[in-house]
């Protein structure tokens, strides 16, 4: 300061250098069809209650009940066609499985569930995300019924997570599986690149849900409603309730897995491997997969991985798998490495814009190196970065005739380069065994 009035003054001096704030890394957002609520306005919720209160509740389905009479023993039957939009259901396995906040894009233009899913309107959906910063996950939940049309639709959400560069997308296989892994499944894309922003899992899960119904069935070929039927025949009731329970709500995995991935987050860390955890609300899988058949789905010449989700007896149904699509790349192979990547360097980003416009020298370099230096090392210490010391965990350089040049500084830019080891999960254990020789 320019004193100029005698007088006893008091500076505060900064000693402590800025710091970088890790980004929530499993904030999903969720594209799809909902009863009512804003339509593409991206919605921030905490819970399925705000969910039912903001977006309302599942497509109420019709049931066609059919009952006879055999030796004095009836016998109830209930058969259902499932209407595709599966969002509610969706956001029961997000949050039974560990999901917490999240963001809903209700498709369509129209008040209620419409005729059919149109991938027109994911994609539109999908389009207003790219001014929101906070989502880090996408998924899909009424894709499925778009069948290999859902893959283009993912390929647009890979390219989509390419150029923001800040989030991934769960991907569910909807159709046959030896073709998506051979043929039909996302490409690599113009640019090469975006397969490593995105996960696949299969097959879909027998759910613990019931489907929604209307309350007005067919039975025997006439109409019935069950509130009435309640009161007046409870007898029938309770056998006609029992028929309709008995059929499960069938999911595809992304939303649950989107709970999974929330959960390790918050538990262990975004670079632990959201695998080798338990489902909740989850019967079985559709599909029962052998060791054997996994090995084509986990290693492929196309690169195309996909996470198996498998029932292993006394441990339930576990995810098995912890790839990326770009499953024959030695550096983006995990999806814990890529979503790790993703998480630095997106904090990182947001803590360096504070500099744009410092001036650019040897000072601001010191204090840039030091806030990343400081962020890498806590990330260390909480076991996310491999070493027995921080120089063999991450290094960041920065400075004149070591990442810039003088025509570097003399256009503006400040290069930092960062090198990080991240861990890997450990996805083969292998256990040799011989037999040692008797010695006496």
């Amino acid at each position: 300061m320019n004193y100029k009035t005698p007088g006893a003054y008091v500076e505060e001096i900064a000693k402590f250098p800025p710091s970088v704030a890790q980004v929530e890394t499993a904030i999903p957002a969720f594209i799809g069809y909902t009863e009512k609520g804003p339509k593409n306005e991206p919605t921030r919720i905490s819970s399925m209650l705000e969910y039912e209160t903001i977006f309302g509740e599942a497509n109420k389905e019709s049931f066609t009940i059919t009952e006879t009479l055999n030796d004095g023993v009836y016998t109830t039957n209930a058969e259902v066609t499932p209407s595709p939009f599966k969002m509610y259901y969706a956001m029961q396995m997000y949050f039974a499985n560990g999901g917490g906040p999240c963001y809903i894009v209700s498709a369509g233009t129209a008040a209620g569930y419409p005729a059919s899913v149109v991938k027109a309107d994911l994609e539109k959906g999908l389009a207003t995300l790219e001014k929101e910063d906070e989502p880090t996950l996408i998924v899909f939940p009424d894709a499925e019924a778009l069948a290999d049309g859902a893959y283009r639709l993912y390929e647009l959400a890979l390219d989509h997570a390419e150029l923001m560069k800040d989030r991934f997308v769960i991907i569910d296989v909807v159709g046959d599986v030896n073709e998506f892994k051979d043929t039909t499944g996302p490409s690599v894309g113009p640019s090469g690149k975006r397969l490593k922003y995105g996960a696949a899992y299969y097959p879909k899960l027998e759910t613990i849900l019931n489907y929604y119904n209307n309350n007005t069935i067919s039975f025997n070929g006439s109409s019935e409603n069950l509130d009435d039927l309640k009161t007046t025949d409870s007898a029938k009731y309770n056998r006609i309730k029992k028929a309709i329970e008995s059929h499960r709500v069938v999911l595809a995995p992304s939303s649950a897995m989107a709970g999974v991935y929330a959960k390790v987050d918050s538990t262990s860390g975004v670079w632990k491997a959201p695998a080798n955890v338990g489902l909740n609300y989850v019967v079985a899988p559709t599909v029962k997969i052998s060791h054997e058949e996994q090995m084509e789905y986990n290693v492929n010449a196309t690169g195309r991985s996909i996470n198996a989700i498998r029932t292993f007896t006394g441990k339930g149904t576990l995810v098995w798998g912890a790839r990326t699509l770009d499953g024959n790349s030695n550096e983006w192979r995990y999806i814990s490495v890529r979503r790790f990547f993703n998480m630095v360097e997106e904090s990182v980003k947001k803590a360096t814009e504070r500099f744009v416009f410092e001036p650019n020298t040897a000072n601001t370099w010191i204090r840039v190196q030091t806030m990343i230096e400081n962020f890498l090392n806590q990330q260390w210490q909480d076991g996310a970065l491999a070493g027995s010391k921080p120089e063999e965990a991450y290094y960041v350089s920065v400075g004149l005739n070591k990442t810039m040049s003088a025509q570097d500084i003399l256009e503006g830019r400040m290069n930092i380069e960062i090198g990080m080891a991240a861990v890997r999960p450990a996805e083969f254990i292998v256990l040799r065994f011989s037999h040692k020789l008797q010695e006496a």
